[in-house]
């Protein structure tokens, strides 16, 4: 299991330990975090799932894909450290991984 650590807009802080080859988005859903709405299901077909990466994980997480990248600019206030969590598989490499979630989806 992966632990993910996911801060909220008004900084409560959720820790979860995930599944390897789950995606964030499905870890979030699965524990209740308030502002993932995941109202694709992890499509990459909407922005409701936006959050923003600590640096200190952006290598490790590496870049959005074109489709992620066009999703991304239906995100709310996005920025050079946003990614969809439906995109962002958990493996061991991501154990302590701390995400943002926006005070709003797109």
């Amino acid at each position: 299991m992966t632990r993910i650590i996911y801060v909220t807009h008004d900084n409560q802080r959720f820790e979860h330990d995930a599944e390897n080859g789950s995606s964030v988005m499905e870890a979030a859903v699965r524990a209740g975090v308030p502002g993932i709405e995941a109202e694709c299901g992890g499509a990459c077909a909407c922005a409701t799932c936006h959050v923003y990466v600590e640096p200190e994980f952006m290598n490790t997480v590496g870049e959005a894909d074109g489709m992620e990248t066009d999703m991304l600019d239906f995100a709310w206030e996005p920025s050079a450290n946003s990614r969809l969590s439906c995109q962002l598989t958990v493996t061991d490499a991501l154990d302590g991984l701390v995400v943002r979630v926006p005070a709003r989806q797109g």
